[in-house]
């Protein structure tokens, strides 16, 4: 049986008086597409934060391919091959579209002209190749979401961390993205956990869902299944959250 790549299990984190996380396990197997929903608040990002490295779980365990990611930093865990994207998009506003994504691809190689290269293979990739030379606060807002994706694309990651990066966007503009990770999935074969509110997107782009509220595990299943789950209608898609 071939392991998942990402494991989560029985994981909690407790913030002074909060518990914002309580026991939650679940996996992605290697070639997945998962997103993680739930109301605001639930503990989607400090799960998402454990993974990456920003802060330990109390309890429980984190492991990529086997490795435990518990107690690493996050440049480490980038280094183990997890990429992510943040849910306020905050790229180098003064440096280029291109010089931007160099960043990220020189925790990949060491060299800058490798590194360009890379950069510029991942900006073809997310539709941006022809405005590499623009500063990058010249984006709009659907452009400076698929820089974000492409600068966490660079580092070559093995599992992708989606943070809310189609919030704010049109139905076509959120359409092109999921586009985008369809491509990546099929193609390159990157697995990737989401957090999204829109629905329209995971639907279209999720194999599993898994949902979770005040910090806690609710279930886990195929899209049709979740939106179906009583428990899901009553504290999520019940309310004027999608």
């Amino acid at each position: 049986m071939i392991p998942p790549l990402l494991q989560v299990e029985a994981v909690s984190k407790r913030f002074r008086g909060l518990q914002a996380i309580d026991g939650v396990s679940f996996e992605v197997a290697n070639g997945e597409i998962v997103a993680l929903i739930g109301p605001n608040g639930a503990g989607k990002t400090t799960l998402f934060n454990m993974i990456a490295g920003v802060f330990p779980p109390d309890q429980g365990r984190i492991a990529l391919g086997g490795g435990d990611l518990v107690g690493l930093r996050p440049d480490q865990v980038c280094k183990a091959g997890v990429g992510r994207t943040f849910q306020l998009v905050k790229p180098f506003a003064n440096l280029s579209v291109e010089d931007n994504v160099v960043v990220g691809a020189l925790h990949a190689v060491t060299k800058v002209a490798p590194a360009r290269r890379l950069a510029r293979e991942v900006l073809d990739l997310v539709g941006l190749a022809e405005k590499r030379g623009r500063p990058a606060r010249s984006l709009t807002l659907p452009d400076r979401k698929c820089l974000e994706v492409a600068r966490a694309l660079a580092t070559r990651p093995r599992l992708l961390l989606l943070d809310e990066v189609m919030a704010g966007l049109r139905p076509a503009e959120t359409d092109r993205m999921v586009g985008i990770f369809q491509r990546l999935n099929r193609d390159a074969g990157l697995t990737i956990l989401l957090i999204e509110h829109v629905m329209r997107a995971v639907m279209a782009l999720s194999h599993r869902v898994v949902v979770i509220n005040t910090g806690k595990l609710v279930c886990t299943g195929t899209p049709a299944e979740v939106v179906r789950d009583p428990r899901v209608l009553e504290c999520y898609l019940g309310e004027d959250t999608v």
